[in-house]
C-alpha cells in the first residue's frame, strides 16, 4: 500500500479534526497519480474526489487495512505514528504554509528505511507552491 497525506511545513495534517486545505490542484494531481489503481479512503474524503469519477475509490472506515500492494490510501486523519503493516510507500503534499495543527504526520522518513525517488514542485489552486515527495521503503 502506498499512503497519501497532505502536511505543511511543520508536518501538520489536521486541526480540531478538520483538514488544513482541498487544494483543487493537488487533488487533481493525486487522480493522476493513481492512474487507475485502487484508492481507498474514509467517507469524510470523499467529497474532494468527486469530480475525478474515474478513479476506481473503495470507501471504508478502516481503509488502511484494505489496500493491498500497489494500492493507494487518502489518508487525512490517520495516525502514523507506527508504520502500518504492508505500507510500501509515501507520497506527501507539503504545502508552502504553516497551519495550526493537532495532528502530525509520524513517520519518520529519514530513519533509513525509505528512499526518496520523486520530487516535484507545481503551483496549487490555493497555495502559491506544493511539493511532492514520493518515497519508497527499502527495509
Amino acid at each position: 500500500m502506498i499512503v497519501i497525506v497532505c502536511v505543511d511545513e511543520e508536518y501538520g495534517m489536521m486541526f480540531h479534526g478538520r483538514r488544513q486545505s482541498q487544494d483543487r490542484a493537488l487533488i487533481k494531481d493525486v487522480a493522476e497519480e493513481c492512474q487507475g489503481r485502487m484508492l481507498y479512503m474514509n467517507a469524510r474524503s470523499v467529497p474532494l474526489f468527486e469530480e475525478y469519477g474515474d478513479i476506481p475509490v473503495t470507501v471504508r472506515e478502516d481503509y488502511m487495512e484494505g489496500a493491498g500492494e500497489g494500492e493507494y490510501c487518502f489518508a487525512e486523519d490517520a495516525d502514523l505514528r507506527e508504520c502500518p503493516k504492508g505500507l510500501e510507500g509515501v507520497i506527501l503534499y507539503r504545502w508552502n504554509r504553516r497551519y495550526p495543527a493537532d495532528l502530525r504526520f509520524g513517520l519518520d522518513l529519514t530513519d533509513g528505511g525509505w528512499e526518496l525517488v520523486r520530487t516535484e514542485e507545481f503551483r496549487g489552486f490555493s497555495h502559491e507552491r506544493i511539493t511532492k515527495e514520493v518515497y519508497r521503503r527499502i527495509r
